[in-house]
This record gives structure tokens, sequence and C-alpha cells, in this order.
């Protein structure tokens, strides 16, 4: 399972703005997951509906679960306050 490769964004920009860090989606690296702000604003700018649109839904449902599974282990061990389409 993995997410695909988007035209419009360039992976080496992730990687210059944020280092080599582990990201949600790791093909395009976009939503950096390393740290307790960076999983809380991936959350939160994966939930925009402009973000989500570029996104079909299993990778939503992939980035989703990559997420939630670097805020149970570095923010809370119950996940984030909701899920998509919980809002």
């Amino acid at each position: 399972m993995s997410i695909k490769k988007r035209d419009d964004v360039n992976p080496n920009e992730g990687i210059k703005k944020y280092g080599k860090v582990e990201f949600a989606d790791n093909i395009n690296n976009n939503y950096p997951i390393d740290t307790e702000e960076h999983i809380r604003a991936a959350w939160r700018y994966v939930h925009m509906g402009r973000n989500e649109a570029e996104y079909d839904r299993e990778d939503l449902d992939i980035l989703e679960e990559k997420i939630i599974k670097a805020w149970k282990e570095k923010i809370n061990p119950e996940g984030p306050p909701y899920k998509r389409g919980e809002k």
C-alpha cells in the first residue's frame, strides 16, 4: 500500500524545508510527522478541503493511518480528536 506520486509536488521541497524526517506522504514528502507540532499540523492540513482534494480516498486513508500512528506514539495513545468525516 503506497501513496501515488503527484505531478504538482516536488518531493525535494519537503526534504529541503524539513530535512530527512518521516513524512505521512513519504512519496511526495508532504506532512512531516516527526514532532508533536508537525503531527498536529499534518492532521489539520490533511483535513482541509483543498488538500483532501489532491488525494484519492485510498491515499487519504493511508495518510490518516500514518498520522494517527504518530499521534498515538508521540502525543496521546488515544489518538487525535476525530477522523475524516467526524468533524
